[in-house]
């Protein structure tokens, strides 16, 4: 236990010191990762713990993003302050998603959830909002200054790791309420619904209650990560969240281990580094390097990152 504390400390003091230590840039990927980190966490809630798939995460991150944006942009509002907005209009769209995912499941509720995705950045552009969302010029915005100045080892804290501090702050919050709530009451009764959904009406659990709350607590985490990542990037447009984007974190889920809160951190450095890897080997076919990648891991590590990790620890691995 001293030893695995004094690891946690030193990966703590790490990730402190860590935007210190790279380029704006390499801060601005890294702020990327742990939105992509929450975004991830909130489709493993539903699909990993949850056992419904989804392939229309990038219609709640697309909403969430366009939420905060427009109120920065046409309501001058802080940043900080669009965060549980989003998270609250991405639960409403998440319960209304929820309804029709009542009835369906498996691969009818992927296919209507991917529907949504192909959707919604089609709306974005419609005239009608064009005033608020920008049409498909999309909203620029402007990232947050820091509340102070400060210097340390030689580098000034600028606007990417003063942003790189209150994303951390924000995912350490998600993922404390994301682990609260699976060893909770509710938690125990989403996982029961995706092992033993008989056993589980039986046992008094409304399944309709819980399957419609799953879904909206899911999309207001990603809606939370649409928020942040708006910000970082300081720009949202239509076609920026195209349909990709939803695979993109279901592939996240999958390859950090579905059913795992700590996964979703090795599923976002999958998306966020690893393209880039791929085009570096290749630039004439980097997704093509990105798919033999991907099936490798996946034939290495069928059950994600974090089954792997967890063999390794139980001393299972072969």
């Amino acid at each position: 236990m001293k030893i695995r504390n004094l690891i946690i400390i030193a990966l703590g003091l790490l990730v402190l010191v860590l935007p210190w230590l790279l380029t704006d840039f390499r801060v601005f990927q890294l702020n990327l990762m742990i939105v992509y980190a929450i975004a991830v966490l909130g489709l493993n809630l539903l699909t990993g713990y949850g056992g419904q798939i989804s392939l229309g995460h990038g219609a709640f991150y697309a909403i969430g993003a366009y939420t905060a944006a427009v109120l920065m942009d046409q309501a001058n509002f802080s940043y900080y302050a669009t965060i549980p907005i989003a998270a609250v209009v991405c639960f409403i769209a998440g319960v209304l998603m929820g309804f029709p995912a009542l009835r369906l499941g498996g691969h009818y509720l992927a296919l209507a959830t991917f529907a949504l995705a192909m959707a919604v950045p089609q709306l974005l552009k419609f005239k009608g909002i064009e005033a608020y969302t920008g049409g498909v010029q999309g909203i620029v915005l402007s990232k947050p200054v820091p509340p102070f100045e400060m210097v340390f080892l030689g580098q000034p804290l600028s606007e990417d790791r003063w942003l790189f501090y209150f994303v951390l702050i924000v995912a350490i919050v998600m993922f404390w309420l994301a682990n609260n709530l699976i060893k909770g009451r509710i938690g125990r009764a989403i996982v029961a619904i995706r092992d033993q959904p008989i056993a589980a009406s039986a046992l008094g659990v409304e399944l309709a209650s819980v399957k419609t709350l799953t879904f909206g607590i899911s999309a207001a985490y990603t809606g939370v990560a649409g928020a942040l990542g708006s910000i970082a990037v300081a720009y949202v447009a239509p076609d920026s969240f195209h349909s990709f984007l939803s695979i993109s974190f279901l592939v996240g889920a999958v390859v950090g281990g579905l059913g795992s809160i700590p996964g979703a951190l090795f599923g976002a450095a999958f998306i966020q580094f690893i393209p880039n890897v791929a085009d570096e080997v290749s630039k004439s076919a980097p997704w093509a390097v990105y798919g033999a990648i991907l099936i490798a891991l996946i034939y290495l590590a069928p059950g994600g990152v974090m089954g792997m990790l967890n063999k390794l620890k139980n001393g299972d691995a072969k």
